[in-house]
């Protein structure tokens, strides 16, 4: 599966303690998106199914999780490995979240037994494309055009504390080798303020080439 990164303690894309996973792979494009560098797949982002659940396995051994977020780029990209990796985490954690461009409607429709039976595995989806015009809410949605879908309703009273508690546009970074990865809903020109403030604390922003 192309996966560019796993995170943990991520508390700003579903409630509590969670492992969030980032899959490479869009075809959407949409314009302000914060992840551009996982519109594509990469060679170097390739990982066996087997050794994600490693890393979820050793996480949950040593630390408290409450749930998985799955985003990308877009994890139905990729639904066969999806579903893989569903299987394998919906033995162990109760609670799974997955973002897609897609709406519920289009995924409905298509014709993969896969992604029918990756939408049977999820708890809860976020659907529909990024608009960084409707971007004015801040909470687990980028833009207001998108829907929290709650595929399993034992969730519903979960996710509305954690939504009515999250302050808007709160956001989380992680240290990474090659810089910092800021996880969350970004505010409109997010990317603006922050090569203000790179400049002023004289650190440099690396923009995508995408």
């Amino acid at each position: 599966m192309n996966i560019a990164r796993v995170l943990y303690p991520v508390k700003v894309l579903g409630p509590g303690n969670r492992i969030a996973i980032w899959t490479a792979g869009c075809p959407r494009r949409c314009s302000g998106c914060s992840n551009p560098e996982l519109w594509e797949c990469k060679v170097e982002y390739e990982i066996p199914i087997e050794r994600v659940v490693a890393i979820i396995d050793g996480i949950l051994k040593n630390y408290t999780v409450d749930g998985i977020t799955i985003t990308g780029g877009d994890p139905f990209y990729q639904p066969e490995a999806l579903l893989n990796l569903l299987k394998c985490i919906t033995e162990k954690i109760d609670d799974i979240l997955v973002y897609t461009g897609y709406s519920y409607e289009e995924l409905k429709k298509m014709s993969s037994l896969s992604i029918k039976q990756c939408l049977d595995k999820i708890d809860v989806l976020i659907d529909g494309p990024y608009i960084a015009q409707l971007n004015c809410e801040g909470v687990l949605r980028g833009s207001t055009n998108q829907h929290i879908l709650f595929l399993n309703n034992d969730m519903v009273n979960k996710y509305e504390a954690y939504i009515n508690d999250l302050p808007r546009y709160a956001i989380q970074n992680f240290d990474a080798k090659d810089g910092v990865v800021s996880v969350g809903i970004h505010r409109p020109n997010f990317k603006k303020d922050l090569s203000y403030w790179a400049k002023v604390k004289g650190g440099i922003l690396l923009e995508s080439k995408e």
